[in-house]
């Protein structure tokens, strides 16, 4: 045990040293160090440029991404009260569900709310909304004044990849992710499947089948509707391509993509080869899983993520990435469940390193309180006392400094039980570099850290490349239209024929205007890489 934990600080310390979840990328220049050693002040220790009494109060309204833990209420009132000392506002904080984001984001953006803030990502519509003047531009002048803690925190070169079209709409993390993402398997049902190793995705088909014959109150892939209802697809072309997403729309659309290990960063539509035989390599082992049993019949319907209900004893599988997969892990070894880690690596083994445009804040074009949300997030995402609280809840209740100065769970309290989990509140997007070691991980999680050093890299074409969908954008929505109706079927595995669900696939996205988004992704593409030559 003691050695476990020796390895585990060793680990930490060189991911601090890299700055990712604990740090995250060398070189980047971050200067975030608190006088304490790293240890959350809980008072209200700001310093904002105007003081709270001279500044009117006000109520700023905003939306994260996912669901409220049951701890929210209580850490949102202690948030409150540190914000109106601090800087004489409180937030109304809302939550869009995984299963509506594709439908509601855009159209909170689009009718005009009254809304504030919203959490945005370069996976999440940040450049085609950004494009489309939903988002309030951040001035350089304006960011120095009202963000102190972040403009001496952050890396110059954080602003420019937050740029669309030479503005910038993003208040990004400080400090870019280190992750994959995995898999989570049990070990116990992959010793019924005669498994000792799996190294590849496409390798589970076994394990599927044990959870079918021994475990009739579990499905073996139990997908949500909209993070996890894609993820085993794009696990299986991830194994033969290396594909990370479409440049050109959401998660869930089909549209422009180019091969991570490519150097010349050459540009595709996903219903081309080399991606086409990718497409239909991943849809033939979907459809023979969903022939089998083994995928859920409606994951549209369902909103329960995977991992919520691997812990459950409801999915054979866990879908997350290496930060927000540790709660699962520690929930599932809390009630005796030995766990699996598969990472979700391209062919040459690597994984991209996200950048820091992968999760941040971006503030509504017609914010009434643009100054106050930069002032506010400026807090929330660099000051110690107000990251340890959004991030890992109230001291003493959530979590605790442990003697030997790392960030466990107090007497009583574990991972299942925890009203507000670490990473489960979407505030996804504060400094990592701040956190102490975690005394709570699970020697398989403290392996797969371990790896990470290896697995991420940097060296990709279009890192930091956003795309301005303005020319296309109703081409954009046309491509997310068939998709939803030709290509969500495919992904679980849910069509008669491969080649001819894919036939109909091509022939509505040829419909909808994919050509000309990719002449305008392959005109931006150009554009970006003359210039970072």
């Amino acid at each position: 045990m003691r050695k476990a934990k020796k390895n585990a600080l060793f680990i930490l310390t060189m991911l601090l040293s890299l700055t990712m979840l604990l740090s995250a990328c060398s070189g980047n220049g971050n200067k975030t160090n608190n006088a304490n050693g790293n240890k959350p002040d809980t008072g209200n220790n700001a310093a904002p440029t105007e003081s709270a009494a001279n500044q009117k109060a006000v109520v700023l309204k905003g939306y994260l991404l996912g669901e409220a833990p049951k701890g929210m209420p209580e850490v949102l009132a202690a948030l409150n009260e540190k914000l109106k000392k601090d800087i004489n506002a409180t937030i109304d904080l809302n939550y869009i569900g995984w299963g509506d984001v594709q439908s509601k984001y855009p159209l909170l953006l689009a009718t005009g709310e009254d809304i504030d803030f919203i959490f945005s990502a370069d996976w999440n519509y940040y450049g085609e909304q950004a494009s489309k003047g939903a988002f309030y531009e951040l001035k350089p002048e304006d960011i120095a004044k009202y963000m102190p803690k972040k403009s001496a925190a952050i890396d110059p070169s954080a602003w420019e990849e937050a740029k669309v079209d030479g503005k910038i709409f993003m208040i990004p993390k400080t400090t870019p992710d280190n992750y994959t993402f995995v898999t989570v398997l049990r070990k116990d049902i992959m010793a019924e499947a005669g498994l000792t190793e799996v190294k590849n995705f496409s390798e589970i088909g076994p394990y599927l089948e044990a959870v079918k014959k021994n475990h009739p109150d579990m499905i073996g892939l139990n997908l949500d509707s909209q993070v996890d209802l894609p993820t085993p697809y794009q696990y299986l072309m991830r194994d033969k391509i290396g594909f990370q997403g479409n440049l050109s729309g959401g998660p869930l659309a089909q549209g422009v993509t180019y091969d991570f290990d490519d150097p010349t960063g050459k540009i595709y539509s996903m219903v081309e080869e080399p991606y086409l035989s990718a497409q239909k390599y991943a849809a033939g082992i979907m459809k023979d899983w969903y022939d089998n049993g083994y995928v859920n019949k409606n994951p549209y319907s369902n909103k329960i993520r995977s991992k919520d209900n691997f812990v459950e004893g409801k999915s054979g599988v866990a879908f997350g990435n290496s930060i927000d997969i540790a709660a699962t892990i520690e929930a599932a070894e809390a009630k005796g469940i030995e766990t699996y880690i598969v990472p979700s690596l391209m062919p040459n083994g690597k994984a991209p390193m996200g950048g820091v445009i992968g999760g941040g804040i971006s503030i509504a074009a017609n914010s009434k309180n643009p100054e106050r949300v930069m002032q506010a997030f400026d807090l929330i995402m660099e000051d110690p006392s107000y990251v340890y609280l959004t991030y890992f809840g109230i001291e003493g209740k959530n979590y605790v400094i442990t003697p030997d100065d790392k960030i466990g769970l107090p007497e009583g309290v574990t991972a299942e039980n925890n009203t507000y989990p670490p990473d489960a509140a979407g505030f996804w997007f504060v400094n990592k570099a701040l956190f102490k070691p975690m005394s709570t991980w699970p020697q398989v999680y403290v392996d797969h850290w371990k790896k990470l050093k290896d697995y991420n890299t940097s060296d990709y074409a279009y890192k930091g490349f956003t795309f301005n969908s303005d020319k296309v954008k109703t081409q954009i929505a046309n491509l997310a239209n068939a998709s939803t109706q030709y290509a969500n079927p495919i992904y679980i595995g849910a069509v008669k024929n491969v080649d001819k669900a894919f036939d109909e696939l091509a022939k509505n996205l040829n419909s909808a205007g994919l050509d000309k988004v990719k002449a305008e992704v392959q005109a931006q593409a150009d554009a970006f890489l003359a210039k970072k030559k």
